[in-house]
């Protein structure tokens, strides 16, 4: 990419934002109302703005560089602070934040974040606030295990069918979101057609991973932290082990190899074979995943279904 001529480094709070632009030293602090965000997105014309995933606070302000036109990349906390570590920046406030973010831009040139889509983004949060009622689903079914007072249990048993009639309700929204939105639908009906991939699924890797089938193998390998990484020193040949990447798209990605590498002929003998040739059972779904993966990425990259095998 050509780099621009200034970056903006953004360390994102609830209530405001810390800025540091390279080029200057110049730094400032705004607060997340609309209309300071909107001036800063103007302010940051032509640079690049650099900040991290937060999760969920950097929302507003990607809106306001949306609108604005602004470039931006959206990099993940773990770079940012091993990349402090690397620069010798061992003290950690808002202000050291915001700068080490800026020379990272300059120091790493990452990527730019795409611009939002509107339906993606209202996909993303049906599916994350489906999670959290699934979670406190679960919860509560452990203590519905749990409790021995009668009163209590059933005071559990009421909560639970609460959340399962919400989770119901969110289930059919996100269904009517993608019937709105024919560019996520078409995604949505593609991605089903495989086995193993259900509306839930389909739908969770729209909306987590919306760079399926925009990136080459490799890329989208790592970015849902199904890449093997090397660990080797010397004449010393270690593990390659997954790590970072998107947590939640690696969980659905491997329940979904799980049930794929029953039902896929080619799945079942590319999991069988590696079992055989002794690796341990997840380490095989993690590979299965992995090859799972690509496959999707291809499917929505080319626009073509599922090619069932021969039997």
């Amino acid at each position: 990419m050509t780099l621009p001529q200034d970056v903006v480094g953004v360390d994102i709070a609830k209530d405001w934002i810390d800025c540091h632009r390279l080029s200057t030293g110049e730094a400032w602090r705004v607060d997340t109302s609309p209309r300071s965000l909107r001036r800063f997105a103007a302010r940051a014309s032509g640079a690049l703005v650099v900040f991290e995933a937060s999760g969920g606070y950097e929302r507003p302000l990607v809106a306001a560089l949306d609108a604005a036109g602004a470039t931006y990349a959206r990099v993940n906390a773990r770079q940012a602070r091993e990349f402090a570590r690397a620069s010798g920046r061992l003290a950690k406030t808002d202000r050291v934040d915001a700068e080490v973010l800026a020379e990272l831009g300059r120091a790493l040139a990452p990527r730019p974040t795409p611009p939002a889509d509107p339906a993606e983004s209202r996909l993303a949060e049906l599916a994350a606030r489906r999670d959290d009622l699934v979670g406190m689903r679960k919860a509560e079914t452990q203590r519905l295990g749990q409790a021995r007072d009668p009163f209590l249990r059933k005071q559990i048993a009421a909560h639970l069918r609460m959340l399962r009639g919400r989770i119901a309700r969110l289930e059919v929204e996100i269904a009517a979101h993608l019937d709105r939105h024919s560019p996520l639908a078409d995604r949505a009906t593609r991605l089903q057609g495989v086995p193993g991939i259900g509306p839930v699924l389909a739908a969770g890797l729209i909306a987590r991973l919306p760079e399926l089938g925009r990136l080459d193998r490799r890329a989208i390998a790592s970015m849902a932290g199904l890449a093997p990484h090397a660990c080797d020193s010397g004449a010393m040949r270690g593990r390659r082990r997954i790590w970072g990447g998107r947590a939640d798209v690696r969980r659905m990605l491997y329940l979904a190899a799980f049930v794929a590498s029953r039902y896929d002929p080619r799945l079942r003998v590319f999991r069988i074979r590696l079992q055989d040739a002794g690796k341990p059972f997840k380490l095989a779904i993690i590979a299965t995943a992995r090859k799972l993966l690509t496959i999707l990425n291809a499917m929505l990259r080319d626009g073509t279904d599922y090619a069932k095998p021969a039997m």
